[in-house]
């Protein structure tokens, strides 16, 4: 009996799946990601973001060296456009970063969870009013539901989800102006890195200065902060690499991953409290994320003939 062989998939397909699979992995690691802040907590926030940046750059910048790639920082670093965009995604990184990390030292995973649930809604909106993209009845019910969600979660907190808006906001407007700017991936988290290691190696030298080793002389937290490195690239190199071949509707889909894994550590390794109301805020936004899903699904099946 003769196999039967699939036929070759077409440039579009191809980057399609491409962008989905990168998509997919990055949102896992990033999942998984408040383990490791768990673990070195007694570093500080602002510490951790100051190791994170370091070794990010030291672990791109290797990736390029050895791929022969530097041209394309080159590239990038000559032209004043893309420098500035690239100086305005390093600063929404670095906030996204420092806010993410506070919130796992001081116990508000849940809140953070959220926020990267609430995110979906930043990149729709991001992409009607920016980019022009349209969205059918269904898909706007999805973005009322979770207005509503992000409403009742302040309720339950008893103040504004700040943690949870910061986070949506500067993830949402990072990943806008990286599908925007004219850099690959791997380059343009060097250039990131790169324009944010003076003020990374300044605070590392002035602790040094000021304190000594201190946590470094432990070997196992020095293994740790050494990780954060390659911990932060690979899924921001993954995100990347996605949000150039994907839509921002389509990266929205994905991103439920992610504060799912966070939202379930948060319970049950972290220990926060989940009162009533938070968790009536938690179903809407998954409610939200389904019907935003369906609505997508639906302008995907072709009109009756």
């Amino acid at each position: 009996m003769a196999s039967v062989t699939s036929p070759p998939l077409s440039s579009d397909q191809q980057k399609l799946r491409d962008g989905l699979g990168a998509g997919l992995a990055a949102y896992l690691l990033w999942g998984f990601l408040p383990l490791l802040f768990k673990l070195v907590e007694s570093v500080g926030s602002v510490g951790v973001v100051a190791e994170r940046t370091f070794w990010s750059l030291l672990f791109v910048g290797g990736i390029l060296l050895v791929t022969r790639r530097m041209g394309e920082v080159r590239a990038a670093l000559s032209d004043f456009k893309t420098v500035r965009a690239m100086a305005f995604s390093a600063l929404l990184l670095a906030t996204n970063w420092l806010i993410y990390v506070w919130a796992v030292e001081t116990d508000q995973v849940l809140e953070a969870s959220f926020g990267y649930f609430v995110n979906p809604m930043v990149n729709v909106a991001i992409g009607m009013v920016v980019l022009g993209e349209r969205h059918n009845r269904v898909q706007g019910i999805a973005i009322l539901i979770a207005l509503v969600a992000l409403v009742i979660q302040a309720i339950g907190l008893g103040r504004i989800p700040y943690i949870a808006l910061s986070l949506a906001l500067s993830f949402g407007f990072y990943g806008f102006v990286r599908k925007t700017a004219p850099v690959a991936a791997t380059a343009g988290l060097f250039v990131e890195t790169l324009l944010l290691a003076p003020l990374a190696i300044g605070f590392l030298i002035w602790s040094f200065v000021s304190n000594g080793p201190g946590l470094h002389a432990d070997p196992m937290i020095a293994f740790l902060l050494v990780l954060t490195g390659p911990a932060t690239a690979v899924p921001l190199l993954l995100f990347n690499y996605a949000v150039q071949r994907l839509r921002l509707t389509t990266i929205g889909m994905l991103q439920y991953i992610a504060p799912s894994i966070a939202f379930v550590l948060a319970i049950i390794v972290f220990g926060e409290h989940l009162n009533l109301t938070r968790v009536l805020s938690f179903a809407l936004i998954w409610v939200s994320l389904a019907v935003f899903t369906l609505g997508s699904m639906q302008r995907r099946v072709p009109p009756p003939v």
